[in-house]
């Protein structure tokens, strides 16, 4: 099952029927998409089902559907054990941005979070799951599926956020506190900390 965020609201693809209690189930195939996302954006539909059959088919469905755009972003710790955050939009995130010609995912991973925090010397070590979320750009409804990775840093300089992308501030943050800046951050970001090594702080 993916799930797929329009408005920090849960739209599930699943190959599983479920019996409808409070949310509003779909066929993937015939769905008019750009309607269902509407009546989520305007809080008419809280919480909705696709389905389809055949799981291998299910995102493959619903990109044909809507323009799609690929990112990469980082979790990154620093040698203290630290967590790199960025406060934008008035909500805690990760630094994170769209691909460019001729990068891999691993290269705009980097990029992006250098650009976005100030922070050099990042190192993949690990490769994460991928969120996926619905927006609004120029008109056209968009699907961005972005590919996290986990990294590590000895950069020991002081992270400046990016003005022009709106970076506020850009914080190393102590896994004790990462709980409560779940209170007032995005669903897809709390979607990576509760994997088993976050369970115990958050």
């Amino acid at each position: 099952m993916y799930k797929v965020f329009v408005n920090d609201k849960p739209l599930f693809l699943t190959n599983q029927v479920q019996k409808e209690t409070d949310f509003k189930l779909f066929l993937l195939e015939s769905v008019d998409i750009k309607n269902l996302i509407i009546k989520i954006f305007q809080n008419k539909i809280q919480k909705a089902f696709l389905y389809h059959p055949d799981e291998k088919l299910i995102m493959k469905t619903l990109r044909a559907k809507l323009h799609v755009e690929k990112a990469g972003g980082g979790l990154v710790y620093n040698k203290n054990g630290e967590v790199l955050f960025i406060f934008r939009n008035g909500k805690w995130d990760l630094a994170k941005g769209g691909m460019e010609k001729n990068e891999t995912i691993e290269e705009t991973a980097i990029r992006e979070v250098e650009e976005e925090t100030g922070v050099t010397g990042l190192v993949i070590t690990e490769k994460l799951q991928k969120t996926y979320h619905i927006f609004k750009r120029n008109g056209r409804y968009k699907l961005k599926i972005t590919q996290w990775f986990e990294m590590r840093t000895k950069f020991e300089g002081i992270p400046q956020g990016q003005a022009e992308e709106g970076i506020e501030k850009v914080e190393w943050v102590h896994p004790d506190h990462i709980m409560s800046l779940m209170e007032n951050s995005y669903e897809n970001i709390k979607l990576l900390f509760e994997s088993e090594k976050f369970k115990v702080s958050i």
